[in-house]
C-alpha cells in the first residue's frame, strides 16, 4: 500500500512570523492524526524556523525549489545540500509556474530531481497541461513528454519521487479536474513510470493531484485508485482547511 502524501505549497506568502504560526497551528489541528504522511513547503526564508516550529511532530519540512548544482556562481539559488542541512526531506521541483514565469524546462527539472536526490532529499517533480492544450485534446502528449523527459534517467530512484499531476487550469482559478480527468491523467503516469522503471516501481510511486484542491472534493479526489493525495496550494494557507484535506487522505 502506497502511504498517501499530502504538501502544502505556500508560495510567496508568510513572513517568518506568520509562517511559525501557521505551522504551529496546523500542528495542532493534526494531532492525532495518521495515515498520511504531511509535508510543509513554506518561502526560502522561513525553513529554519518552520523546521524548529514542526520540530518533534509527525510534520516534514520541504522546499519550493532547488539548483541542480553543488555550489557556484548561482546568485539567488539554492543547492540541495543546503536545504538537507536545513532539515528539508522534500523539494518541489517544476512547479507550472515556475515553468512558466522562470523558464524551468523539463531538463532542467530532470537535473533538479537528480540533485535532490543524490543529496537525500525525495523531489516532488509536477506535471501537467494548460487549457488550451486540453481543448486540443493534447493532455496526453504534453503530460507523457513532461513525464519522460523530467523523470529521465533516474532509474529505480523513481521509488523515492513523488510525481504531482497539477492540470494548470485549476491552479488558483477555482477549477478542479473531475474524478474522472484526474483518475485518467494519474493512470496514465502511473502507465509511463512503468514503461521506464518496471512495474514495481510503477506500483510504488506516489501521484499526487494538485490543483484548487479544498475540503469539500479532497475526499473524491483522494479516494481515486491512482491518487496518492495532493500538492495543495491556497487551501495550504489555512490551517483548518489543510487539516481537513488532510484528513480526507489519512
Amino acid at each position: 500500500m502506497r502511504t498517501p502524501i499530502v504538501a502544502g505549497n505556500w508560495k510567496m506568502h508568510c513572513t517568518v512570523a506568520q509562517a511559525v504560526e501557521l505551522a504551529s497551528a496546523v500542528c495542532d489541528g493534526l494531532r492525532g492524526a495518521a495515515g498520511a504522511e504531511v509535508v510543509l513547503c513554506p518561502p526560502f526564508t522561513a525553513l529554519e524556523s518552520v523546521g524548529e516550529a514542526i520540530e518533534g511532530s509527525p510534520l516534514l519540512l520541504g522546499a519550493q525549489d532547488v539548483h541542480w548544482e553543488e555550489r557556484g556562481a548561482h546568485t539567488g539559488d539554492i543547492s540541495a545540500a543546503m536545504l538537507r542541512d536545513l532539515g528539508c526531506r522534500y523539494v518541489i521541483v517544476g512547479h507550472s509556474e515556475r515553468r512558466a514565469a522562470s523558464h524551468d524546462t523539463d531538463e532542467s527539472v530532470n537535473r533538479k530531481a537528480a540533485a535532490a536526490l543524490e543529496a537525500g532529499l525525495r523531489p516532488i517533480v509536477c506535471v501537467g497541461e494548460t487549457w488550451e492544450q486540453r481543448e486540443q485534446n493534447r493532455t496526453e502528449p504534453v503530460v507523457r513528454a513532461q513525464v519522460e523527459r523530467s523523470l529521465r534517467d533516474l532509474g529505480d530512484r523513481l521509488r523515492e519521487t513523488v510525481i504531482a499531476y497539477e492540470p494548470v487550469w485549476a491552479i488558483g482559478t477555482g477549477k478542479t479536474a473531475t474524478a474522472e480527468q484526474a483518475q485518467a491523467v494519474h493512470g496514465l503516469i502511473r502507465k509511463i513510470v512503468g514503461d521506464m522503471a518496471g512495474p514495481a516501481v510503477a506500483d510504488a510511486v506516489r501521484v499526487q493531484y494538485g490543483g484548487s484542491v479544498k475540503p469539500s472534493n479532497a475526499a473524491e479526489l483522494f479516494a481515486l485508485p491512482d491518487v496518492d493525495g495532493g500538492l495543495i496550494g491556497g487551501a495550504s494557507l489555512d490551517a483548518a482547511s489543510f487539516a481537513s484535506i488532510v484528513r480526507a487522505a489519512a
